[in-house]
């Protein structure tokens, strides 16, 4: 995922350093010197990346080493970092790893525990469901649908909504404030009385977490490159696996305290695991800097990062991506801003494989604890064999979002999800009544151990957009789209089907074909829109290169030196 905006193709680079004394010298006196080698040049191994000698220059050539595109890109003065602003700035790879690992230790694990809390939030109810939670509460399997349903459409309507609020207040405010609104909905669970409110806090929980998922990755786009967010996007949804597992053991003790004060031990699932939530979200409000130039705070007069830091910080993301400069951090969207966005059609295949992807996995996935404990296993027994699933799940995810990069591809793994996948399903929709249990397990654990992709489709969203306004709005719609998936995959096991949902099954099947033909479309439809703007831009020169820069009207990825990824 290394390709976002071209960069211009008379951008030259030149030689790296291999002396480190005359390379420190040179960057203290000449800040016109030599850039770095482009890392794009460096062809990857499969299994590593280049390695650089860590006192060579790092600065990566991009437009605003040539005074003809310099003002064109130049930060505005309304931007909060555009005082650590410098094109003449240089620095080498061994400050970069360092402020890199600063910022993944301080912003990185801060925002994997957030997304930590809102995956225990929203998925401990598969833990309750092994403690009779339907039948304490009167409910039916198509009363857990409709509750599905109604989260994942809340979630969707507030998606944008939530991103426009947190774009005008700012990431750093509106997160933690919505982890304080939804903790109190989640452990307000614990008075739940049957279905009224069993589906009230389904929807109010939606609306509350809503817009969580875009609004941190907008913000850690300010911190990193196109090519190292990715990578991080994939831990970042490890989070997922990692508060599925840690819950399974966690509700495997919760919910022996059934009969406690004459209370299910669901009930006290919800309680405790949302006030986990609840101190994770007051901490937020300390822990979220607004920007890379902006961490100094009361609990902090310092500060995170030096002077220095901060320019390597903000040089270096500018250099990968000068349209993330084009809007405040405290900036709102305008009606006409979100109107280009969804008009936008160079984007929409991948917000329709955001309703799609996940569809043929996502079933067998959110009825596994209820299919162990209709297979006969106890409540222990179905919380503890779902933690195999969670664990192949996330090493398949890590893996195949790190294939992703070395290959810089985004169809390839994308694809692999559903050819995973299409014999797993072909085995299931042939069982009978008669398999056995462990037979069964051993199926639905590999379906629902699938390689988790979405980080590559999310990432590949933000690449083929362009601008942290358009950004904020794709995000948005995207995240919607697969909330739809949601909302689909939630309807296709139905009460009159099971046990063995023979119908649902078959409508797994098909879509997981037809995926595979719609990701090879999109894969021809993005290669050839790239191809004719490579003839057109080769074709002119170079003054009227410049002059098209100087003078159009293009916006975002409409531009013709603006290449998709694919």
């Amino acid at each position: 995922m290394s390709t976002v905006l071209a960069k211009p193709y008379y951008a030259k680079a030149v030689s790296e350093a291999t002396d480190a004394a005359s390379t420190k010298s040179a960057l203290k006196t000449d800040s016109t010197i030599q850039l770095g080698a482009p890392v794009s040049e460096q062809k990857d191994t499969f299994w590593r990346q280049p390695k650089h000698n860590l006192d060579s220059v790092a600065t990566q050539p991009s437009v605003f080493d040539d005074p003809a595109t310099l003002e064109q890109y130049r930060p505005p003065q309304t931007w909060e970092n555009v005082h650590r602003f410098d094109p003449s700035a240089r620095w080498t790879w061994r400050e970069e790893y360092r402020v890199v690992r600063k910022i993944d230790w301080l912003i990185m694990v801060w925002a994997f525990i957030m997304f930590f809390a809102l995956d225990l939030d929203r998925s401990n109810i598969a833990q309750a469901n092994t403690d009779n939670f339907l039948n304490d509460l009167g409910l039916t399997t198509d009363d857990f649908n409709l509750g599905n349903t109604l989260f994942k459409l809340c979630f969707l309507i507030a998606e944008l909504p939530s991103q426009l609020i947190s774009k005008r207040v700012g990431p750093d405010v509106w997160v933690p404030t919505q982890m304080v609104l939804w903790s109190f909905v989640s452990l307000g669970q614990f008075w739940l009385t049957g279905r009224g409110s069993f589906l009230a806090t389904r929807c109010l929980l939606g609306f509350m977490q809503g817009g969580f998922i875009p609004d941190v990755i907008l913000y850690l786009s300010y911190f990193y490159t196109k090519k190292e967010l990715p990578t991080r996007l994939a831990w970042f949804w490890a989070s997922n696996y990692v508060a599925e597992i840690v819950g399974a053991f966690i509700a495997t003790g919760l919910l022996k305290l059934r009969g406690v004060n004459g209370k299910a031990g669901w009930r006290y699932l919800f309680l405790i695991e949302g006030g986990l939530t609840l101190a994770i979200g007051i901490v937020s409000f300390f822990m979220m800097p607004p920007s890379p130039t902006q961490t100094k705070a009361w609990i902090r007069p310092k500060g995170w990062f030096t002077e220095r830091e901060e320019t390597i910080m903000v040089n270096r993301v500018l250099r990968d991506d000068p349209s993330k400069s084009n809007m405040h951090n405290r900036q709102g969207l305008s009606v006409r801003m979100i109107w280009d966005v969804l008009k936008d059609w160079r984007i929409w295949p991948i917000y329709v494989m955001g309703l799609l992807f996940l569809v043929p996995v996502t079933p067998p996935q959110n009825y596994l604890t209820l299919t162990l404990r209709n297979l006969g296993y106890t409540t222990t027994q179905s919380n503890l064999l779902s933690i195999p699933s969670k664990f192949l799940g996330m090493v398949l995810l890590l893996m195949w979002c790190y294939i992703s990069e070395i290959i810089d591809s985004r169809i390839v793994p994308l694809v692999a999800l559903q050819i995973y996948a299409l014999p797993l399903l072909v085995a299931l929709y042939t069982f009978t009544a008669g398999t056995s249990p462990w037979v069964y397990f051993a199926v639905v654990t590999l379906i629902t151990g699938y390689p988790y992709v979405h980080p590559v489709q999310v990432a590949w969203a933000s690449t083929n957009s362009a601008g942290v306004g358009t950004r904020t709005v794709s995000a948005s719609l995207y995240n919607m789209f697969y909330q739809a998936d949601g909302i689909v995959s939630a309807n296709i096991y139905r009460d009159d089907d099971k046990p063995l949902y023979k119908r649902g099954n078959r409508a797994l099947i098909a879509v997981c074909v037809l995926n595979v033909f719609l990701y090879l479309v999109i894969y021809l439809f993005y290669k050839g829109v790239n191809k004719r703007r490579d003839r057109i831009w080769n074709s002119w020169t170079a003054k009227e290169q410049h002059e098209y820069l100087e003078t159009t009207k293009d916006q975002g990825n409409a531009r013709m030196n603006f290449r998709f990824a694919y």
